[in-house]
Order: C-alpha cells, then structure tokens, then sequence
C-alpha cells in the first residue's frame, strides 16, 4: 500500500514537473521577448499615431485638451489636409523632393558601383586603404562640408535649383553606398568571374552580366539608404534653396508653415504624414533584400 503511495506520489510530481517548466519558459518569454517588443513598437510607431491624429483633428480640439481627448478624434476633418494641397504649393515641394530623391540615388548607385567593383574586384595596390578612405569620408558631417559645397554650388551658377542638391547630395551617399557594396561583392565568388575572363568576357560584361544580377539586394539596399536620405536631408536644401516653390518638403513644413509664433499644427503633421508615406512604401516592398543585404556585408 505504501508503495503504491509513492508510486503514484512520484508520478504526479514528473507529470508536474513538465508543465512547470512550460510555464516559466512562457513567463520567461513574455519578460524577456514580449514586453520589450510592445514598448519598442509602441516608441516607435507613436510618432505616426500622432501626426495622424494631429492631422485630421479639427482646430477646436488641437487647442481644447480640458474637453477633448488628446489622443483620440471626436470630429475627424480633412480641412488640413485641403489646406495643404490646395492653398500651399505643397504637391510641387513633394514633385521637387521625389526628383531630387531619384536623381540623387541614380547617380550615387552609378558611381559606387563601379568605385566598389573596382576596390573589390581588380585587386590594384592600396584597393584597402581606398575603401577604408571612401568610409571615412563618410563620417565627415555635412556642416563641415557646407561652407567649400555652398560656394561651388554659388560659382557654378546652381544656386536655388534643384541641380545644387543633386549634384551635392551624393558627397554623403557615395561613400556610404561604395562600403555597403564592397562588402557584398565579397560574398560573390571569384571563379564566376574567372571562368568568364578565360571564356574572354570583358571586365564590363561580367559586371553587367553575372556580377549586377548576383547584387541585387546588395543594390536595393544602397538604393533605400540614398533615396531616404536625399528624401529627409535637410541641411543643404535649407542653405541651397531659397524659393518659396522649389523647396523640398522637410524644408517647405517648416518654413512655409510657420508665420511668426504660429504653427499650423494640423497642416504641419498632415504635411509631416504625406511626406513619410513614400519612403515607408518604397522601404516595404524591398526590406527583404535590405536585410539579406546587410547580412551578405557584415558576414565578411
């Protein structure tokens, strides 16, 4: 009888033992992946929630907090956003961003391409200190290169065009965008590349044909990081542009909406919204590639 009594004692206690431990590692996984997630997500999407909020709340209730929720919208209107398009010359800063924005990362993917095929590629003497030279041109700030780019830009005759931004933007896009690539053409194997030249490719026909293809993502992620930063930068264009219609959006909120002391807060994060939409767009259709490109550079 006493033997029974243990028996059924132990079995009890094993079968209890398992469900104790899926239960700490649930309460373990909530602590520690769960909590961290939602206060990370809720940092980071906050910002949007509010301009979204900002932008289609009515006056009444952006300047009435004692009888209106501030986080929540009684009376949702579009008068901001009306505003904005039809009243200001915002769908023409939103023209001039988005040509600036693809030009600049046109010519920043062109030119690293061929610098980071020709560092990583040809092997010359000195290729490593070029590229290291190349990134750490990068971390100049652009306050520093303000000054020598704004009387370039003033003796070339490109003062208030759009071509002062172009044509400045990739000093900061090129380096960044030659050391992404240069790192993912490492993870491209030489022998394709050999048993092209034996079979009497030209340099350029391996990089059009067989290099290009494998770099895809390499290329997609260099394009997101040019077009999201010729998208926000705000310094040049402030210093570069000075009409009121060739202005790029982070500019043009800033400055056309603003007279005085008074803020037009719901032109303003309505403006702030629109202006976000296509580069989160454009990010969502390639971060597949972006992370895999990211990967392909830092594993080497």
């Amino acid at each position: 009888m006493t033997d029974a009594v243990v028996s059924t004692a132990s079995t009890n206690t094993a079968s209890a033992q398992p469900e104790t431990m899926a239960w700490d590692s649930r309460a373990r996984r909530v602590v520690m992946l769960w909590i961290p997630l939602g206060c990370f997500l809720l940092i980071l999407l906050f910002p949007f929630y509010w301009m979204a909020v900002t932008a289609f709340k009515p006056n009444a209730e952006l300047y009435d907090f004692r009888n209106h929720n501030p986080f929540w919208i009684s009376s949702p209107t579009l008068d901001h956003i009306y505003l904005l398009l039809f009243q200001t010359s915002y769908p023409r800063w939103l023209w001039t961003t988005m040509i600036v924005a693809i030009s600049s990362t046109v010519l920043s993917l062109f030119a690293s391409t061929l610098a980071a095929y020709a560092i990583q590629r040809l092997r010359f003497r000195g290729s490593q200190y070029v590229g290291l030279g190349i990134y750490l041109a990068y971390l100049v700030p652009p306050s520093i290169l303000f000054i020598p780019l704004a009387t370039m830009v003033y003796n070339l005759g490109l003062f208030d065009t759009p071509f002062a931004l172009i044509l400045t933007y990739p000093t900061f896009l090129i380096p960044f965008c030659t050391w992404l690539l240069i790192g993912y053409f490492k993870s491209i194997p030489y022998e394709l590349e050999e048993c092209a030249l034996i079979d009497g490719a030209t340099r350029l026909q391996i990089l059009r044909r067989i290099t290009l293809p494998l770099a895809v993502p390499g290329l997609i992620s260099a394009g997101i990081f040019s077009f999201t930063l010729s998208w926000n930068e705000f310094i040049y264009a402030l210093a570069f542009i000075q009409s009121s219609e060739r202005k790029t959006v982070p500019v043009a909120i800033l400055t056309e909406l603003v007279t005085g002391d008074v803020y037009q807060w719901g032109a303003l994060m309505a403006g702030s919204l629109l202006g976000s939409l296509p580069v989160a767009i454009f990010y969502s259709f390639f971060v597949d590639y972006y992370v895999s490109s990211l990967t392909g550079a830092v594993k080497e």
